[in-house]
């Protein structure tokens, strides 16, 4: 399968950064979201994030000028129906992904591959709900994504080998590495990487340590480059949950149990950097823990 233009639909954190290494490797773009405002922050960020790699030799000017160039943007979801690829990088909510599915089917090539940047959700299940489960897949980017190498690819029960494939060839041709994952609750990298983050909430909760001793004995114990409750702002506490929440109804063991100040953090609304407050306060000049 030839995949020439790519469908982006969300135009977040996750989604501006799909289109910016897209756009980079010579794909033609096309970035959805409902918002106008979202997708004009986007292009700003995406700009930003391709300047600072041309300031460190990394691209040339021209290839910044021609990325953005591919980019373009519209807020009407069917405009990407056409596509060769579609990679669905909305809110980390089921209902809501499904629903973008259900919406683009009637719009869609034959051939289209539809893809989910799904952190933890069942790569079956949502593949399940449209008209080409042979060609649907998880292609889940690490954030933030122009910097990170890794890009888990997600087979559902009923994804054929032509998608997987090509999928395979097409992360290689963006400059990233893949890693196969079987469709299990948050597949490879969450799957690990959550319940830690997990465990340190709960070395919180339990007063065993405060914040800055929990990163610190983290970063300089055991050589992490971010603290796992400085890295839980970073991915949104929301996020943290949502897949908690996953792992421990997909797998139905009390080992992955939500731990009750995290849920607690959430329903405030104090979600990390995005909300400028989470286990950390980010409103001064320097990050001060809450706890």
């Amino acid at each position: 399968m030839d995949i020439k233009t790519v469908g982006i639909v969300g135009a977040g954190q996750m989604g501006n950064g799909i289109a910016h290494v897209f756009a980079l490797a010579g794909y033609e773009v096309t970035l959805n979201d409902l918002s106008a405002d979202a997708l004009s922050r986007a292009l700003s960020e995406i700009d930003k994030n391709l300047s600072r790699q041309a300031s460190r030799g990394k691209i040339s000017e021209e290839e910044k000028t021609a990325a953005l160039a591919r980019i373009s943007t519209t807020t009407v979801l069917t405009d990407i129906g056409p596509s060769d690829l579609i990679v669905e990088a909305a809110t980390e909510r089921e209902t809501v992904k499904t629903a973008i599915f259900e919406d683009l089917q009637p719009h869609l090539k034959p051939n289209t591959i539809l893809t989910s940047n799904t952190s933890s959700i069942s790569i079956t299940r949502l593949a399940s709900r449209t008209d080409r489960p042979e060609k649907f897949m998880g292609l889940h980017f690490m954030n933030p994504v122009p910097v990170m190498q890794l890009v888990e690819l997600i087979r559902g029960i009923a994804t054929d080998e032509d998608t997987y494939k090509t999928m395979l060839a097409l992360v290689e041709k963006i400059g990233k590495t893949a890693a196969s994952a079987e469709d299990f609750p948050a597949f490879i990298v969450n799957r690990i990487l959550m319940p830690m983050i997990n465990e340190a909430v709960y070395t919180l909760y339990e007063g065993v340590g405060n914040v800055r001793s929990i990163d610190e004995s983290m970063k300089l114990g055991a050589n992490h480059p971010m603290g796992p409750l400085e890295l839980a702002d970073f991915i949104g506490l929301d996020t943290c949950l949502a897949i908690m929440n996953v792992l421990h109804d997909g797998l139905a063991d009390t080992k992955y149990r939500p731990c009750p100040l995290l849920t607690k953090y959430v329903e405030a609304g104090w979600l990390g950097r995005k909300t400028q407050r989470g286990f950390y306060d980010y409103r001064g000049e320097t990050p001060v823990p809450t706890r």
